[in-house]
């Protein structure tokens, strides 16, 4: 009974120790409030980078540009290549082997230089056998003419003996008759020298022929091709230019030609050498229309120094409205970055680079204001791709795509 009684005043005892169900309840709500608020900070910091990776971001492109003191002077600009006018692409008249290369790729060569040649062993052997057949044919001339004078001496005295009576008259035709026989035999051996000789000459012009010589001055394009070659094998030996012939084939627009007049100045600017300038004259218009493009081919001749300019090299070419004094033709052209493409990032002017879909950040220096555009005194080449009014979250290795172009 005391056991029952001293059970039941136990289990109405207060426990001081344990915590209210309503305060238990209360603290875990704190606790679930204060995880979703670190995913929401969480998730604020980390989904601008994981839509910069997943998302692409639509920009508008412009690029750096190259600027000259010309400007104000162009009326039409167009791009094109170097090519040369002079061009010999040199083969081998007859098939052989090549024993000797004399030139390399990049040499400069004058007319009738040799270039290769080609084995000749059995084509001196050929003409060695018909100098040898000259030779025959001259000893059998000269024993003939030999024997005909021997004869003549024999006739002349049976003649002698025949006017005298002291011989018959047929011995003396004899000798006669065989004169005639040997006069032409010595006929034969002459025109036997005159063909052998020939073919000595004709087989002098085929050994010369071994011998491959440059048809005009100019610079080898191409590797010549290695001893022991066959050239049967191979469409051409050697590529030669001549470089004092060398122009700018441009497309020009059709909708823009009236603004080319042959003879008017030009301004050349080559990729290879965006600093330098060349000066340049109109001077051929194609005289025919690619369709698929709506351009005409006009050539540009190359008036300043050519040092450096290389067939396919790539180029610019100003059509001017009036001549550039050679002062201002020395002056550089400047690159420019156009002011929307440069932004404030981190205390410094900055731009981003379109780069295979995605955008690196680039740091560059500035000077002047020039054509809506800066200076750009630092930074990267011209022709660079960049993006137009950055917005401002775009980060560096976004992924970017190209606006589409509203025509309407």
């Amino acid at each position: 009974m005391a056991d029952q009684l001293s059970s039941d005043l136990a289990s109405l005892r207060i426990d001081r120790k344990a915590k209210p169900q309503s305060q238990r309840s209360w603290g875990r709500a704190v606790g679930t409030i204060a995880a979703l608020a670190l995913c929401v900070v969480g998730g604020a910091l980390v989904y601008p980078r994981i839509a910069a990776a997943v998302f692409k971001t639509e920009i508008t492109l412009t690029e750096i540009s190259m600027i000259s003191p010309a400007q104000a002077s162009i009326s039409i600009t167009s791009s094109g290549y170097v090519v040369p006018q002079v061009i010999s692409r040199i083969g081998a008249k007859i098939p052989g082997r090549i024993s000797r290369v004399l030139v390399k790729e990049g040499d400069a060569v004058k007319a009738c230089d040799v270039l290769i040649e080609l084995e000749d062993a059995d084509q001196r052997a050929a003409i060695a056998a018909a100098q040898a057949r000259v030779s025959a044919a001259a000893a059998r001339a000269s024993a003939s003419r030999a024997n005909i004078a021997e004869i003549k001496i024999q006739a002349d005295r049976q003649k002698a003996l025949v006017e005298s009576g002291a011989a018959g008259k047929a011995t003396l035709d004899d000798l006669v008759a065989r004169v005639t026989s040997l006069e032409k035999l010595a006929v034969a051996a002459d025109a036997e020298i005159r063909a052998a000789q020939a073919e000595v000459e004709s087989l002098r012009v085929l050994l010369q022929d071994r011998i491959i010589k440059a048809p005009i001055s100019g610079t080898i394009l191409t590797k010549p091709p290695e001893v022991g070659e066959m050239t049967a094998t191979l469409p051409f030996l050697i590529e030669l230019a001549d470089f004092n012939s060398l122009v700018v084939e441009t497309d020009v627009a059709e909708s823009r030609l009236q603004n080319v007049t042959l003879g008017a100045p030009c301004e050349i600017v080559l990729d290879a050498y965006p600093a330098r300038r060349l000066p340049g004259k109109a001077l051929e218009i194609g005289k025919r229309v690619n369709r698929a493009k709506a351009t005409v081919p006009v050539k540009v001749a190359i008036t300043g120094d050519r040092t450096g300019v290389l067939p396919d090299m790539a180029a610019r070419v100003s059509f001017l409205t009036k001549e550039i004094s050679a002062e201002a033709m020395k002056e550089p052209p400047k690159r420019i970055v156009p002011a929307t493409a440069v932004v404030e990032r981190a205390g410094g002017k900055v731009v981003f680079i379109v780069d295979q879909g995605r955008v690196k950040i680039a740091g560059v220096r500035v000077g002047t204001d020039v054509a809506g555009g800066f200076e750009l005194l630092d930074g990267p080449p011209p022709g660079t791709k960049l993006v137009a009014n950055p917005p401002a979250d775009l980060q560096d290795g976004q992924k970017i795509k190209e606006k589409e172009r509203d025509d309407g």
